[in-house]
């Protein structure tokens, strides 16, 4: 028996005891619920709930109606419906290399989805159903995301279909070690196997994010941290996908940090707000340009970069082979590099 699988036995046991015990169960002795001194269960009406369960459970009924499964040869995930005439988020790594996949519906029904193109960099996909007048989940603009703000997560974890868990944004901009992952937002709203490529929704019902990837303590402890890529990137890809068939990104090379007051303080730094480079890729126009790791991005061409979403922004309205004027700030100074922007294509 492997380890997940013996952690499902043990859940379904600790399940089951738990229903024998609350529910068929009566010890020697105790009252019952029709004898003196029984503790009564109390009823929460509608009203008494607070307006963020409220809110949370109006988003739930609206927005799981957009929200699909999507299953391959070699897995399943979950995956959201962005336009009405069967256009389909989810994550590449949701379907895989498959060509097509299947999709259940909020009504049950089962549909045979195209996969229009993937980028696996991002961990796009971008699927495709013949049907219309589907229900759809409008989108944010996840750029102007805070940390604080409402998350909910829909998905189908474990095979359980469009199960709601609610958080917070936990940060933004955000890379995961040893992937190609960057630019996501970390949330605490649980996410479980299955809830890859399903929605992350904020207060008003709006997908923020696509939900990517979870990373767990080695030692078990804790829930883990959930990942998910920013809609406003992931709806940038699908549009280029659905328009030229293929994906066309400009591309800097460079891994940033968004600076926050709290570290221009703890490290002393000559800026209270850019972007900190973290790493630089060889062969990249960053390293042709000169800029290193430890190098912090105030301005790029006339366009104060104050955060990771200034970047993205900013890349996406440039052309492959465009020049742009990058301002450094490092101990010794300011400095003025320039970098000339490649292209990177997905298909």
């Amino acid at each position: 028996m492997t380890r997940n699988t013996a952690g499902i036995v043990a859940g379904a046991l600790a399940l089951g005891l738990g229903i024998g015990v609350g529910q068929g169960l009566i010890r020697t002795g105790e009252p019952s619920a029709n004898q003196p001194g029984a503790i009564q269960a109390q009823t929460v009406a509608p009203q008494d709930r607070t307006p963020e369960e409220r809110n949370v459970i109006q988003v739930a009924r609206t927005a799981s109606q957009a929200v699909v499964g999507v299953r391959q040869a070699r897995g399943a995930g979950s995956g959201v419906i962005i336009r009405a005439d069967g256009v389909i988020l989810t994550n590449a790594h949701v379907v895989g290399n498959s060509q097509t996949v299947e999709i259940s519906l909020a009504n049950g029904n089962r549909l045979v989805g195209q996969v229009i193109g993937r980028d696996p960099g991002v961990d796009i996909a971008v699927v495709r159903v013949n049907a219309n007048n589907l229900p759809t989940a409008p989108l944010a603009d996840s750029d102007r995301l805070e940390v604080g703000q409402v998350a909910i997560a829909i998905g189908n974890p474990l095979g359980y279909e469009r199960t709601v868990t609610s958080g917070v944004v936990s940060a933004t901009n955000r890379t995961i070690a040893g992937t190609a992952l960057e630019g996501l937002i970390q949330t605490d709203a649980a996410i479980n196997v299955g809830n890859s490529g399903g929605p992350l929704l904020d207060s008003r019902g709006r997908v923020i994010g696509l939900n990517t990837a979870i990373l767990r303590d080695p030692g078990g402890a804790g829930p883990g941290l959930g990942f998910a890529v920013p809609i406003t990137l992931a709806n940038d890809i699908a549009q280029q996908l659905l328009t030229t068939g293929r994906i066309s990104r400009t591309y800097l090379g460079v891994g940033t940090m968004d600076i926050v007051p709290e570290m221009a303080a703890a490290y002393r730094l000559p800026v209270r707000e850019g972007i900190v480079v973290t790493s630089v890729e060889p062969g990249t126009p960053a390293e042709q340009a000169g800029i290193r790791a430890g190098d912090i991005i105030t301005q790029i061409n006339d366009t104060r970069i104050t955060d990771g979403g200034d970047l993205r922004r900013l890349l996406r309205t440039q052309q492959p082979g465009a020049s742009v004027r990058i301002r450094i700030v490092r101990p010794a100074g300011t400095v003025n590099l320039t970098a000339r922007l490649i292209e990177v294509v997905y298909r």
